[in-house]
């Protein structure tokens, strides 16, 4: 009988995956997921993300065990523990997803080399994007810089339709390798368990994944256009950390978005979906730009004043410059502690910030208020907020997170004009003008003894922007 290795990556569901589909018609699979962080490049899960892992892989190995497909856990580098695994499977093929990132793709391209060095199979498929970054393209042949223009092209492209999840399998195969203990893997927190309101707010795996996306499209959809910039109502799909990890594929959301169109909700659907194409969008960016996660897109803003708290773990020296923001205020490590425990005197800032400790997640339009609070009211460089959110998201990607730093920061694709700034006390009046979300997370808001901001919004405003000034005035 012959056997195939399905390597399962950041798509942790068993419908439309092509991987999988494909294993199964060649005849038995054993599923293998690899918790590499040894390879070279390979950025190290945060936190949240940990705990996140954590549940979906008991999520997958459920829904495999359904199917009679046994899920073998290894940690190490993938090229490795891949040779070990084919070797003690006595697989014929191995078969996986495809990945974007840079380091990613070199170490898709060492299994595929040694796999073939081997005399064995080894097959990628498309199934984490619609489309994949390489096929969209100007006229030119160039990639696209600027968001309207690709989801215009690449919204007029086709897109599959999602693949069914195989049939169970009438046995495992014979030569299973050993799997490693998911609990040996210490991804939960424990001392503390700082996790409490991650379980309260999420349930992942793919059924869940599913019903959020049901639950959406069966009513807050048709709203979507109005209620996704306000905080306080249950207006966005929540399906950020469902597509981060697979539980969902794109083109699973794209059909039923489609299918769920109407007369009514036309626009707002067709809106929706427009939120597919940034994802796409960010994907292509780090496609193209592999460091996009350490680098800035527009390499002029090197010599943008940001600065770097000692604590932040970039070295000190490194871009440093004389604080931006003159008003005596706090250091930059005392205005990124403040910022990340949302005490910053800022309620819309602050309730973000509460939210995302709390819940692992924090609204859209709240993290670009914060975003854009951290890098250009506190003059602290795009990068810290980065790996804040990389450590602190359940949903924080190797492409759309850097993406968006960037885009707020002004350094980013399509950021025009790049010294866009958000005023968090004007956002907080248009967008929460009842306070419902701030006094949600911040319950002393408006009371005595309330902290007044640790900067001056104005001021600090005004001396960004003259930073900005100084960058467009020296780059012209």
């Amino acid at each position: 009988m012959t056997t195939s290795l399905v390597w399962f990556r950041d798509d942790l569901r068993v419908a439309d995956h092509p991987a999988l589909a494909a294993g199964r018609s060649e005849g038995a699979v054993v599923a293998l997921y690899v918790l590499d962080e040894e390879s070279e490049g390979i950025r190290p899960l945060g936190g949240a993300a940990r705990w996140w892992l954590h549940h979906g892989l008991e999520d997958l190995r459920a829904g495999l065990e359904r199917l009679n497909v046994p899920l073998v856990l290894r940690r190490g580098a993938a090229p490795e523990v891949l040779r070990e695994v084919l070797e003690a499977s006595s697989a014929d093929a191995v078969y996986w997803n495809r990945r974007y990132g840079g380091p990613e793709r070199s170490v898709d391209q060492r299994v595929k080399s040694e796999a073939a060095e081997a005399g064995l199979h080894a097959e990628s498929f498309q199934a984490s994007l619609l489309h994949e970054p390489w096929t969209v393209r100007n006229g030119q042949g160039e990639h696209y810089k600027v968001f309207t223009p690709f989801w215009k092209a690449a919204s007029a492209r086709h897109v599959r339709p999602p693949v069914d999840a195989p049939a169970r399998q009438g046995s495992a195969p014979a030569n299973l390798p050993d799997s490693e203990d998911l609990a040996d893997w210490d991804l939960l927190p424990t001392h503390p368990d700082w996790a409490g309101g991650l379980r309260e707010a999420w349930t992942p795996g793919e059924a869940a994944g599913h019903q959020a996306l049901e639950d959406f499209l069966d009513g807050p959809v048709a709203d979507y256009p109005q209620d996704r910039d306000r905080p306080s109502r249950p207006g966005t799909s929540r399906l950020s950390p469902y597509l981060r990890w697979g539980h969902v594929s794109p083109f699973q959301v794209w059909d039923a978005a489609v299918r769920a169109r109407t007369p009514r909700n036309h626009q707002a659907v067709q809106t929706f979906t427009a939120e597919l194409g940034w994802r796409e969008f960010c994907w292509s960016q780090l496609y193209h730009h592999p460091d996009l996660a350490e680098a800035n897109l527009r390499p002029e803003f090197s010599d943008y004043p940001w600065q770097w708290p000692r604590e932040s773990g970039t070295p000190h020296d490194a871009g440093a410059f004389p604080d931006p923001v003159p008003d005596g205020g706090p250091s930059p490590t005392a205005r990124v502690r403040a910022w990340r425990r949302g005490r910053t005197g800022v309620p819309l800032v602050d309730a973000g910030q509460r939210e995302l400790w709390a819940t692992g997640w924090m609204h859209n339009r709240v993290r670009m208020v914060t975003a854009s609070f951290l890098v250009k009211n506190l003059g602290i460089h795009w990068r810290v907020g980065e790996q804040w959110f990389w450590d602190t998201l359940v949903d924080a990607d190797a492409a759309n997170n850097p993406a968006n730093w960037q885009w707020v920061a002004g350094s980013g694709a399509d950021a025009a004009p790049f010294f866009r700034i958000f005023n968090p006390l004007t956002q907080h009046d248009r967008f929460d003008p009842d306070d419902d979300y701030v006094r949600r997370w911040v319950p002393s808001f408006g009371q005595e003894g309330y902290p007044e901001p640790i900067v001056d919004v104005k001021q600090s405003r005004a001396a960004a922007l003259e930073a900005y000034q100084r960058l467009r005035d020296a780059n012209r």
